[in-house]
């Protein structure tokens, strides 16, 4: 079984880079992979919990609650939160506030490292 890191930088909407990447990482966990997500920059609000989006388009709040439910792991990026004015209470359940140092060990830590 791998360790794989994804590291995300795009907003949750606008592009689909966001999209394509946690649908891998759901695909992966689904393969019994392990996988963790960090957020950074404008990717912090894709954790936003309680997105409405219209009807019959995707909502990343609740794909990476997908991701949490399937044992994944996610961590935002605390700087990045700050400046768009996110505070942990707004972040889905199971996302915790990151830093620097979490995203050291957690590159130490993966066998594979995904850039988005």
């Amino acid at each position: 079984m791998a360790r794989h890191l994804f590291i995300l930088n795009d907003p949750p909407y606008g592009t689909e880079r966001s999209y394509n990447a946690v649908r891998l990482a759901r695909s992966l966990l689904n393969a019994e992979e392990e996988v963790r997500i960090f957020l950074l920059g404008d990717a912090a609000a894709c954790a936003v919990a309680g997105q409405k989006v219209p009807q019959g388009y995707y909502n990343l709040g609740d794909m990476l609650g997908g991701v949490v439910r399937r044992k994944g792991e996610i961590s935002v990026c605390g700087t990045c939160m700050d400046a768009r004015g996110i505070t942990g209470e707004r972040l889905i359940e199971g996302a915790a506030r990151g830093t620097m140092d979490v995203l050291t060990q957690w590159t130490q830590w993966a066998d594979k490292l995904l850039v988005f």
